[in-house]
């Protein structure tokens, strides 16, 4: 389990980090969102030693990471970077025996991450010879083919198109399932819903929202409903409590001032019979975003 107590990092006179507490147990996702600037690189950072805390303490399984066997690591920065010269086998070789893995070992699981990444080039390839989305899968091999017990992965589908998106999202799973404790960071909050277990939002360096991501959305109440009626967009819009109004072709989707009102729109929708569609849900992982820090992309 990584443990994060009360760290601090300032540079000058900014705060980049203040007073952050966090647990990524084994078996668990643990999605770190915040606008750019908002401390999850420096956080990222300074649990691999990169950087020095001002104060606070970090430890995986009650150990200072400073005595921890780096090779159960596993890191994928924001800023990729591989040897473009290089041959793809050879690189990943490279990597998987700085990570402790046996030559054995290494040439038996090469082949079985090519597979399951769908990589489109040859082990005698040079890596600067494949395409941008086949170098990416390259470099995330690298990061998981020692299938580390603690994985930091710092905007790990940045530039990935949704087909690749998903292959990464299968080998992150995986690896929560083989019990690793993982800790990403993502500005696509569709990601960060459907692949976490907790959250930690970031805002100037400060922890404004941490928890079970479901607990996290229904605290803020149903006040989304989507509705296919009878009922028209003036009708909605002028009901008590119905503060905004969105029509996508035959849907409406409404924000609510209570939870309350959705009780009193079905009971008119549904005055003339049946309605093919009423739902109401907690709002996004996206719009609580903007309600606490703002917009998502910036």
């Amino acid at each position: 389990m990584l443990t994060i107590n009360n760290l601090t990092k300032t540079f000058d006179q900014v705060v980049a980090v203040n007073d952050v507490n966090l647990q990524v147990k084994s078996g668990e996702i643990l999605g770190l969102i915040g606008q750019n600037g908002a401390g999850k690189t420096t956080t990222f950072r300074m649990i691999l030693n990169f950087l020095t805390p001002d104060s606070g303490q970090i430890t995986w399984k009650n150990k200072s990471l400073k005595k921890v066997n780096y090779d159960q690591i596993g890191y994928l920065p924001e800023e990729r970077g591989l040897y473009p010269k290089m041959k793809v086998g050879e690189q990943l070789t490279y990597f998987a025996k700085l990570h402790g893995m046996k030559t054995a070992e290494i040439k038996q699981q090469i082949p079985k991450w090519m597979e399951r990444f769908q990589v489109k080039g040859k082990l005698t390839d040079k890596v600067k010879d494949l395409s941008k989305g086949n170098q990416q899968k390259i470099q995330l091999i690298a990061t998981l083919i020692h299938m580390p017990k603690l994985l930091i992965l710092d905007e790990p589908f940045s530039g990935l198109d949704p087909v690749n998106a998903d292959l990464l999202r299968a080998g992150i799973l995986m690896l929560r399932n083989a019990g690793s404790a993982i800790i990403y960071s993502s500005h696509n909050m569709d990601y960060v819903e459907k692949i976490s277990d907790n959250l930690i939002m970031l805002h100037n360096g400060n922890v404004v929202l941490s928890g079970d991501i479901t607990d996290i959305r229904e605290s803020f109440g149903r006040t989304k409903l989507f509705l296919e009626s009878k009922l028209t967009s003036e009708q909605l819009a002028n009901f008590p409590g119905v503060k905004i109004v969105k029509q996508h072709k035959k849907e409406f989707e409404l924000t609510l001032s209570n939870p309350d009102i959705g009780k009193k729109i079905f009971a008119v929708a549904t005055e003339k019979g049946y309605i093919p569609e009423f739902r109401q849900v907690p709002p996004s992982l996206e719009e609580i975003f903007r309600l606490k820090v703002g917009a998502v992309n910036e």
